[in-house]
């Protein structure tokens, strides 16, 4: 594979990982309706979160049977999607809502990235299999794309609240049901 393709199938991937509808995506969206810089720093936490996991998933590869985890990572990640799915849905509309420290925003976002099972199997299946055909140049691509969503996202979301203001609890309860429905979806899974 020449350096053209592999940089080729990371954006690809990348984008594969960053645009589908899940509980990350939710989240960022939810946070963007109050502030576009706020809904980029907890994507840019997410972000972190695939750095860590990928580095976790190639260095634990060769030492460690990655199958024997998904259980628990399933069990960890239904619980952490409904603390924030409950979050979302008791939050209290501020009409002067106090400015959110980057720190917690990242936060948020790094936490749900690094329990997610999504991000998780993803970097164990997907993730692996590519980084190894593609190589460095492939991870580069990867987080090209992850990099132009966490920034193009937020601010999409957060232009539509500010012209659309209805569009503020459309946003929180569809982020906090998906956030919910994957709960549960990973609560089964864990039984």
């Amino acid at each position: 594979m020449n350096l053209l393709e592999s940089a080729g199938l990371g954006l690809a991937l990348g984008f594969s990982l960053a645009v589908p509808p899940g509980p990350m995506n939710a989240l960022i969206a939810s946070v963007s309706t109050r502030s576009s810089r706020a809904g980029t720093v907890t994507a840019f936490g997410a972000m972190s979160s695939d750095m860590l996991l990928g580095a976790l998933v190639f260095s634990l590869n060769a030492v460690v049977d990655l199958r024997e985890i998904v259980r628990p990572v399933d069990a960890l990640g239904a619980v952490v999607l409904a603390y924030f799915g409950i979050r979302i849905l008791t939050r209290r509309e501020d009409p002067n809502p106090p400015t959110t420290s980057g720190v917690r925003t990242f936060s948020q976002g790094l936490a749900l990235g690094l329990t997610n099972p999504f991000q998780i199997l993803w970097w164990l299946t997907a993730g692996l299999a590519f980084a190894r055909l593609g190589g460095p140049v492939l991870l580069v691509g990867l987080f090209g794309a992850v990099g132009t969503w966490v920034v193009v996202f937020p601010y999409a979301i957060h232009a539509g609240a500010r012209r659309y203001p209805k569009l503020r609890s459309g946003v929180a309860i569809v982020s906090a049901g998906i956030m919910l429905a994957f709960a549960a979806y990973f609560a089964a899974l864990a039984l």
